[in-house]
Order: structure tokens, then sequence, then C-alpha cells
């Protein structure tokens, strides 16, 4: 854009979350952190659990995102992932409870036969980044 901002668009399967022209972009790789700024070099990245944020004007915005990929160009950044919530829409109250039964099962206290220590963990991180997110925003 010859503006010096991205095109921001942020998809989900259910629905399209974002859709706005940003000067700044970060958000969770899978080898860590990456950021964006306009005329960026074109690249694919798969996204891991945690918070997308992205500035606009003198406003910071903040998506708790799990898994997914970001593709990058130079004036427009498409995330697809699995699941995202924007952090006025996130339930902490909700978020809490599931942290605090990710921790029961992963600390042996709540194991029952259907344990499966790869589900609880990454139920623990999705809600802890969900926690985070609506922090970040005060929403909390």
């Amino acid at each position: 854009m010859a503006n010096g901002k991205i095109k921001l668009e942020v998809v989900t399967p259910l629905k399209r979350l974002v859709s706005a022209e940003v000067d700044e972009i970060t958000g969770p790789g899978s080898w860590g952190e990456f950021g964006i700024l306009p005329e960026h070099t074109p690249y694919l990245v798969q996204l891991d659990v945690g918070a997308l944020s992205y500035r606009k004007s003198s406003g910071r915005y903040f998506v708790s995102v799990s898994g997914g990929y970001a593709e990058v160009g130079p004036h427009e950044v498409t995330i697809l992932a699995e699941s995202a919530e924007l952090a006025e829409e996130i339930d902490v109250d909700r978020a809490k409870g599931a942290r605090e039964r990710a921790i029961g099962r992963l600390s042996g206290k709540d194991v029952d036969e259907t344990f499966n220590f790869d589900r609880s963990e990454a139920s623990l991180k999705r809600a802890i980044s969900r926690i985070s997110v609506a922090n970040r925003s005060g929403l909390e």
C-alpha cells in the first residue's frame, strides 16, 4: 500500500475477525515471535499458540490465536488461524477455569482414564494466551 500501511486479515474457519489497514503486526510463530512492517519480504510462517498484536495509529490491539499460518506479503498479511479470539470477546473467567482444569490434569490431581498429556498441555497454553491477551487489553 502506498500509504505505508499493511492490509491485515485475520480469518478462522468460522469467521473473519479482523480486516484493517495497520502500521505493524507481531505474532507467535512456531520458531518464535515475528514482526512485520510495510514492505516486508514475502514469506509463510506457521503460527503457535499466543498473542497476535497489531498497531493502528496510536492504538494497539490484541488477538489470541491458536495455530494456523500467516502469509506475509509486502502490502498484505493474511492470518489463517485454527482458532482466534479478539481481546474484547474473551471470557476471562472461563479461560481461568480452563487453566485451572489443565493444571489439575497435568499435575496428576485430576487425571482419569481419558487423560492425554498433549491435549492438556495445549489446553493450558490456549488458556494462558487468552488470559494474557485480555490482561494486555485491560479487560481483566
